[in-house]
Formats: structure tokens, C-alpha cells, sequence
């Protein structure tokens, strides 16, 4: 009895992602052969929906279903979401006047085209190589020696079912052109083992970075195997920042760099953000940056004086309009925002997590140049 009400809140959200596209597109709008073979698609769609999602992100692992459930989980979100608006605009068209069934048809033809043109331009968005993102961030205390920096930043790669080999490679040439002095890679790194995933992350190892290529934990590691990603990485050459830091010199300067892993990884031993821990030993006089997979970890970092916090996790939202919800846990989706002295910037990420679609979230390669105040 303990798994029904999760049950019931599995199989609530497809019911509520099918049915309102449903009368969009077919219930208000179709009628005879039309109506019923629309409504069977839909009722298709919603079986699959719950069915692939258990059999890919469950405890079989299955890639494919994994990949036509989070296909389909964001091609239902994209028409779920405009479906809203249509009927939007179609009480508008009713306050103005318009009878149905022109009113419903209209409405229903304008939502399937403008949802299918966003999920194709969203499928490209996802798949293509990320843009590169620069930015100049003033830190409070850097030395002469350490102004102007180049941190490259990747984060939320999320390897997974889809085959990104290539596009990993391209993403590693990319890293490389912008001529890092440092790389880091803020968390959620893949979904699934190591055993399965390796292959997509190893060209990681191939980055160029002569102070250090460093990697912190994201809540997805935790979903899977984060210890032995954290060995994986140390083994392609990538230093864990396990609740930890290390001192970045130039010259007479000094910079802490820090990371401390995501709140997911509370549960298993040894594992969870320890900030503490993370700058025990490290000198007070010299400027705090931390790698911290989520936004809302800024509010330990700015009551530590930490510097400059980066975090990934949001996506920017991924799919519009899906950052309103990202709002409700975190302080900021996406780019620099201010927390008392701590400046933290946010990332949209350079890959995608599940449906393989961005829309209005673009991904990024970040490249933060760090100026002495």
C-alpha cells in the first residue's frame, strides 16, 4: 500500500500531459474516423509514456525504452505547454465573437504547427555542439599574477542512452581552441554506470588544461554510481574535488579552488557537500572560487565569503517554459547573478538531460576570465 500514492502521482503527470493536448487537438476540434483516431494515438501515447519511462530509468536500464520515453515525455511537455496558450487564445477568440468549430480548429492548428516547429528546432538545439559563452568576472583579492585566468566550464554533459561520442570529441576541440588555464567540469556528468558510459566521456581526457582540469559530483552521479565515476575520472587524468580544494599559484598569487559535492549524495557514506571540509587548510588571504552543482548552494558559500561560486543543474530550464518550475527550488536559472559578496554564475549546461530537445535554453561552453577587482 506504502507505493500507491507514488503510483498514482506516476501515472497523474502523463494523464495530465495527454489530456489537455488531447482536446485540443482532437476532442474540440475533430470529429467521426478523425476523432477516433486521434483519441486512439493519444491514448497510445499515454500507455507508452509511464511504460517506457519505468522500463528505461527502472531498475531493467533498458536504452531504448530510455530514449523513446524521454523523447516522448518532451514532445508532450512542448504540446502541452502550447496547448495552454491556445486555449488561451481561443477564449479570446470566443470573447471576440468566433463560433466554433472554426474557433477550436483554428486553435488546434496552431498549436500543432507551432509545436512541431519548436520540437524540431529544439531536437537541432540539443544535438549541436554548444555555443561558447565569454564573460569577465571581476574577483575581490586576485593577484596581478592571476588576472585574467581562463576557466572553461562544461557541466550537466549528462552522457546517457544516446550515443554522443562524437559530439563529445567536438566538444573537447572546442574546450581546447578557447586555450583553458583551468577546465572544470561542475557535475551530472552521465546518467547510468561506468561500465556503460565510459566510452561518451573519455575524450574529456584529451582536454588541455596546464593548472588543472578539475570535476565535481552532480545529483545524477548519485543516481548511478558516483564513486566509481569519481575514479573514472581521476583515471582519464580530471582531480575530484571531493569536498576538497586546491591552490591555483601564479607568481606570488594565490587562488583557492574548491568543490563540494551535490546535497543529493547525503544518503551514502561519506559523500554529501561538507563546505567546511572543503577549504579546511586553505589560505585566508588568497580568493575562494567553488564549483557547487546547484544553484541554492550559495547561501552556505556566501556565508563563508566565498568568492565566486559556478554551478550547472538548471539547464536555463531546457524546454520553455519549464524554468518557471526551476525557479520554485533555485535562486537563479541561468548566468551571474550577486548573493550578498558572492558572485555565482550559472550555467545553462553543455548537454541535455532526458528528452534530447532544448527550446529558449541553449546550451553553453563557458569561458569565466577572472579579473583582479
Amino acid at each position: 500500500m506504502k507505493y500507491v500514492p507514488r503510483i498514482a502521482l506516476f501515472l497523474a503527470i502523463p494523464a495530465i500531459l495527454f489530456l489537455l493536448p488531447w482536446w485540443t487537438l482532437i476532442g474540440a476540434a475533430t470529429e467521426g474516423p478523425l476523432f477516433w483516431f486521434g483519441s486512439a494515438v493519444f491514448l497510445a501515447g499515454f500507455v507508452c509514456l509511464p511504460a517506457s519511462m519505468f522500463l528505461g530509468h527502472g531498475p531493467r536500464q533498458s536504452d531504448p525504452a530510455s530514449i523513446v520515453g524521454d523523447t516522448l515525455l518532451g514532445v508532450m511537455w512542448v504540446l502541452f505547454s502550447w496547448s495552454v496558450i491556445g486555449n488561451i487564445v481561443g477564449l479570446g477568440l470566443a470573447l471576440g465573437g468566433m463560433d466554433d468549430p472554426a474557433r477550436s480548429r483554428i486553435v488546434a492548428a496552431g498549436v500543432l504547427a507551432i509545436a512541431a516547429a519548436l520540437t524540431v528546432w529544439g531536437v537541432i538545439e540539443a544535438r549541436r555542439v554548444p555555443r561558447v559563452r565569454t564573460l569577465d568576472i571581476a574577483i575581490r583579492g586576485l593577484g596581478p599574477a592571476l588576472d585574467g585566468l581562463r576557466m572553461v566550464v562544461i557541466t550537466d554533459t549528462h552522457y546517457a542512452a544516446l550515443d554522443r561520442l562524437r559530439w563529445s570529441e567536438q566538444v573537447v576541440d572546442v574546450v581546447n581552441a578557447q586555450q583553458p588555464d583551468i577546465a572544470c567540469h561542475a557535475g551530472d556528468l552521465a546518467d547510468g554506470s561506468v561500465a556503460k558510459r565510459h566510452p561518451q566521456v573519455d575524450p574529456l581526457g584529451k582536454i588541455e588544461a596546464p593548472l588543472g582540469r578539475f570535476y565535481i559530483t552532480g545529483n545524477h552521479e548519485y543516481f548511478g554510481d558516483a564513486p566509481g565515476w569519481i575514479d573514472h575520472m581521476t583515471s582519464i587524468g580530471w582531480q575530484p574535488l571531493h569536498n576538497q580544494h586546491e591552490t591555483i599559484t601564479r607568481g606570488d598569487d594565490r587562488l583557492v579552488l574548491a568543490g563540494i559535492d551535490d546535497p543529493t549524495g547525503v544518503g551514502l557514506p561519506g559523500h554529501g557537500p561538507d563546505l567546511p571540509a572543503a577549504l579546511a587548510g586553505a589560505d585566508p588571504d588568497a580568493p575562494v572560487v567553488l564549483l557547487a552543482h546547484q544553484p541554492r548552494q550559495v547561501t552556505e558559500a556566501a556565508a563563508a565569503g566565498v568568492a565566486l561560486q559556478i554551478s550547472g543543474h538548471t539547464h536555463g530550464g531546457q524546454i520553455w517554459p519549464f524554468h518557471y518550475l526551476v525557479r520554485l527550488e533555485q535562486p537563479v536559472v541561468a548566468g551571474l547573478s550577486r548573493h550578498g559578496d558572492t558572485q555565482l554564475y550559472t550555467s545553462r549546461g553543455t548537454g541535455f538531460w532526458g528528452p534530447q530537445l532544448r527550446v529558449f535554453a541553449p546550451s553553453e561552453i563557458t569561458v569565466l576570465v577572472l579579473r583582479s577587482a
